[in-house]
């Protein structure tokens, strides 16, 4: 939850409606006509309307040079692919494109139509080289290329987004994510679009392409998707993610060295790599989450910007995004949802303004004191959205010259069993002082050169911040714990 949170609106029932008019088009990779979505100018303008939201939802890092260098790139990977080349229509030929770095400890990817590609912080500490970033930004301009969204788009004209994740707000209790992240409707659509595997696996064709016809050696690429199976096999997955139906890792280790061998036999010898010129450009970029953003240790969550803590029941995950705290238990059907009211100058009218809602019916309210602090509390019921009805307890609370929401839910045949819980979670809101956490910092990436020639193992420090573990260090590295490493190579460790 950063400084710059804003109001949430939990709206209990959200239909996204998605339209759009099919329109018939050249597709610039193949240069046949077909069917799309949108047309190109509208694709320049969703994709333009979309970026704002992005960008003002996860922020674009804070790292000039590293900004600089990955849009260096991204324009070297766009001059050799379809849409700058001599046959292609001039209107795809004079799009420009814009490549950004988002502030985000998640290993993600992304583009939106119109000539706007992502990557995250936490998926360029992951990368090993130049050449494994020229891949996955070939692979997203190779998305932009093929039109995927507006072909995706003319099959997807009506739909419900979950944008926190389906098993989280979705499925269990009917809730819609989308006020959470404060995205709109079109912008959830394209930041969570499901591609399709043959979409995948034409992005996975055009980023080796590209990045081959730059003389990188594309084979690279595999090495990062397999650490991705790695992730996924130890974590199972991050919110957000792209949610795309990717081909399975595995396969992508082997087709991409194929792909690969195919462009050499056309020609292209493939010699760059650039490790040391990437690992110089990433070294002390900031690795997981951000602490002065808020963490969870031993059962109470912290924010050190803000100055405040609340604690975290047993059984329950914490999500922290941008805009909220999601406190989730592990059958993901009893939620806690925090964040600043900024609307509202009063515990009471905070609460209030969310009781006003239709669909909500008032079981009881009153002021509270919590800590010390004027809050203000009310119990509730409401429709869920597949039927079952929802007990609600909505906490707010003034401290620090900000309004604080907690929103807590479940089915009312389980909020006795969890009022308790919830209560807790609320009731234990309180000011933090303990200067160590008030002055915690992010971790970095250093780079070190080993002293010897040893197994990997050897060089993980005893002790690891912020809940880092030495499989973590790892993958980073795409090396394994027992992997020979020789003296001189050039390893990422956190430090903080």
């Amino acid at each position: 939850m950063k400084l710059r949170s804003r109001y949430v609106s939990f709206v209990l029932l959200i239909a996204v409606l998605i339209n759009s008019c099919v329109s018939l088009e050249v597709n610039p990779v193949s240069g046949n006509k077909r069917a799309f979505g949108y047309s190109w100018e509208e694709e320049e303008k969703i994709g333009a309307q979309s970026d704002k939201e992005i960008t003002a939802q996860y922020g674009v890092y804070e790292n000039e040079e590293l900004s600089n260098y990955v849009s260096a790139l991204g324009q070297e990977m766009l001059e050799v692919s379809h849409l700058r080349r001599e046959d292609t229509p001039k209107k795809f030929r004079e799009t420009e494109f814009t490549f950004r770095v988002l502030d985000s400890p998640v290993v993600n990817a992304f583009a939106l139509p119109g000539g706007y590609v992502y990557v995250t912080r936490g998926l360029l500490a992951h990368l090993n080289n130049e050449a494994q970033l020229a891949v996955v930004i070939g692979h997203e301009i190779g998305h932009v290329a093929a039109r995927h969204a507006s072909q995706r788009a003319v099959e997807q004209q009506v739909g419900q987004l979950a944008v926190i994740g389906g098993a989280v707000l979705g499925e269990s209790l009917g809730y819609d994510g989308q006020s959470i992240l404060q995205l709109s409707s079109q912008t959830a659509q394209l930041m969570f679009l499901k591609y399709g595997r043959d979409d995948e696996r034409e992005s996975d064709a055009l980023g080796v392409e590209y990045a081959a016809m730059q003389n990188y050696e594309a084979a690279e690429g595999a090495d990062f998707f397999t650490s991705l199976e790695r992730i996924s096999e130890q974590q199972g997955g991050g919110i957000p993610t792209l949610l795309s139906s990717h081909p399975d890792p595995g396969e992508r280790e082997q087709t991409i060295p194929q792909l690969a061998e195919k462009w050499r036999e056309k020609g292209y010898e493939q010699t760059i790599e650039d490790k040391d010129e990437y690992l110089n450009m990433i070294e002390g970029i900031m690795y997981g989450q951000n602490p002065r953003e808020g963490f969870e240790r031993d059962g109470t969550f912290y924010h050190p910007e803000l100055a405040f803590q609340f604690p975290v029941p047993a059984g329950f995950q914490v999500i922290n995004q941008p805009s909220a705290v999601i406190l989730v238990n592990e059958a993901q059907d009893v939620i806690t949802q925090f964040a600043i009211d900024s609307e509202n100058s009063s515990p009471e009218s905070s609460v209030q303004q969310f009781l006003a809602q239709e669909g909500i019916t008032v079981m009881e309210e009153g002021s509270s004191d919590i800590n010390n602090l004027n809050a203000y509390q009310a119990v509730a019921s409401a429709s869920g959205q597949n039927g079952n009805e929802l007990q609600l307890l909505i906490s707010a609370i003034s401290y620090d010259g900000n309004i604080y929401r907690f929103l807590s839910y479940t089915t009312a045949s389980q909020f006795e069993e969890y009022n308790d819980a919830f209560l807790e979670i609320a009731g234990g809101f309180d000011s933090l002082h303990d200067e160590s956490i008030l002055n915690v910092q992010p971790v970095r990436l250093q780079i070190r050169a080993a002293n010897r020639t040893a197994a990997f193992s050897s060089f993980i420090p005893n002790n690891l911040p912020m809940n880092i573990t030495a499989e973590d260090i790892a993958i980073i590295n795409q090396v394994h714990m027992d992997d020979t490493i020789e003296e001189g190579t050039r390893i990422k460790i956190p430090v903080q």
